[in-house]
């Protein structure tokens, strides 16, 4: 039947259900408000939709979305409606972003992805970065799965179940906001909120084709998420494009991005070290020919060795913060709830009791210096580029079997982005264009500390370049 025949609610069902099966990039935030404003259909529809894909998809869908309220987002929808049709708007009215588990929501226990938590009180009041996206109108699509704790960057929870790569249902997605960017990549959200502690936005970022942001710390409050390491959480969203990632942290932070195009040449910065060349043969294979092509299309790019990157790497192979933090933060939950914990998850917070305040500072102390010195070294450079991962995402049936190669994976899988948690840099990965459905490189650019405005002009200028 045609759409002339049809009712106009059939027609914006239709509507609806036609955007929200396209692939990412066709349904950016942009996309989505102009689809409202047009009147091809509204926060109602998307809710009904949702809610079909979300038990269409089955455990692909279980699996990433855990907890969600059909009932309330319906209540929220219908309250956008209204304002639309008042001409009144949110900036992110009707838009329906996904929670990771690790954020407090008042009236309800943060689990951060485990069962330890259980019988902890519910959260009296919304973390601030939940709450800003309350107030921005964001329709709620649920809470996701996670890593337990966050402790992992390959998005494994035998509690709740690990989702599915979109690109290939063996493999995983990466972690630890590893439901977040599922639901993203499987239209169960428009984007997703989550953290980043050593690579947790950027990693399920890189391995679903999807855009995952890690502004500097300061710039939106970690307040009412469940700690991992506080000298290093970040949180930021995941999202289809770098514009979609702006919009987010223009509400998280409550700053305002300069949206002007950068129209001259960019000058990129590739680190000469382990960091780009000790990767997987086909990361390196892909990230050379995409530096043939960069430079084909005007890119200036700068080969040298960065030695504050290299000095922050050479803390991060001695174990870094994340591990002795996570140990002092678990000290006591662990020690009450060890049997409830994720066992791989378990042996690496118990590793950290080893680690002598003396070594711990070690690697502390030299931070601030070691920022310092990265931001003189990259000054005359618009950003560092680098693969985001230094492999693909591994299968998920390998690593729940072999707690060698998990702990093996998960190292291997932060050893790029955790240099830039260290650094409190600003830091971005964008997809690499591929032929379709065969997953995208994630290229990394990274700024110093305090820089994400500028950083995400850049992001914006290379994504167009590579469209």
């Amino acid at each position: 039947m045609s759409d002339e025949g049809m009712s106009a609610e059939r027609v914006k069902m239709k509507n609806a259900r036609e955007f929200w099966a396209r692939s990412p990039r066709q349904r950016t935030l942009t996309q989505l408000l102009a689809a409202y404003q047009a009147g091809s259909f509204g926060p109602e529809q998307t809710a009904t939709v949702l809610a079909e894909r979300h038990q269409a998809l089955g455990e692909t869908a279980s699996h990433s979305i855990i907890s969600r309220d059909d009932a309330g987002m319906s209540v929220q929808a219908a309250a956008q409606q209204q304002l639309k049709a008042a001409a009144t708007s949110l900036p992110l009215g009707g838009v329906p972003v996904s929670i990771k588990d690790l954020f407090d929501e008042a009236g309800m226990t943060t689990m951060a992805g485990s069962r330890a938590l259980a019988e902890s009180h519910p959260a009296s009041q919304d973390a601030p970065a939940l709450s800003r996206l309350k107030a921005a109108g964001i329709l709620h699509a649920g809470r996701t799965s996670m890593s337990e704790f966050a402790f992992s960057g390959l998005g494994l929870n035998p509690h709740v179940g690990t989702p599915p790569n979109p690109f290939d249902g063996e493999r995983i997605t990466g972690g630890s906001t590893s439901g977040g960017a599922a639901s993203v990549a499987f239209g169960l959200a428009a984007a997703t909120l989550g953290s980043d502690t050593g690579g947790s936005l950027r990693i399920p970022a890189a391995f679903c084709g999807l855009t995952g942001f890690k502004p500097s710390q300061a710039s939106v409050p970690g307040d009412g998420a469940f700690p991992l390491s506080p000298s290093l959480d970040c949180i930021g969203p995941i999202a289809p494009s770098v514009a979609c990632c702006r919009t987010l942290w223009e509400v998280l932070s409550g700053e305002v991005a300069d949206p002007t195009p950068l129209t001259r040449p960019l000058t990129l910065l590739v680190p000469e070290s382990e960091l780009v060349s000790e990767v997987d043969a086909d990361v390196a294979a892909d990230f050379a020919t995409l530096l043939e092509r960069l430079e084909g299309l005007g890119v200036r790019l700068q080969r040298a060795p960065v030695e504050a990157i290299e000095a922050a790497y050479a803390i991060n192979q001695r174990g870094g913060l994340v591990i002795p933090e996570a140990a002092a933060v678990h000290h006591e939950l662990l020690a009450a709830h060890e049997d409830q914990y994720d066992p791989l998850i378990a042996e690496r917070l118990n590793g950290g009791r080893d680690i002598t305040a003396s070594e711990y500072l070690a690697r502390l102390w030299p931070r601030t210096a070691i920022q310092q010195r990265f931001a003189q070294q990259v000054q005359d450079v618009d950003a560092v580029l680098m693969p985001t991962v230094a492999m693909r995402a591994p299968r998920r049936d390998l690593l729940e079997q072999d707690g060698a190669l998990f702990a093996q994976l998960n190292k291997r899988a932060l050893r790029n982005t955790s240099v830039f948690n260290y650094l409190d840099a600003s830091s971005i990965s964008i997809p690499a264009p591929a032929p379709q459905n065969e997953e995208p490189l994630g290229l990394m650019l990274s700024r110093p500390q305090g820089q994400d405005v500028a950083l995400l002009r850049v992001a914006q200028a290379l994504e167009t370049l590579l469209a």
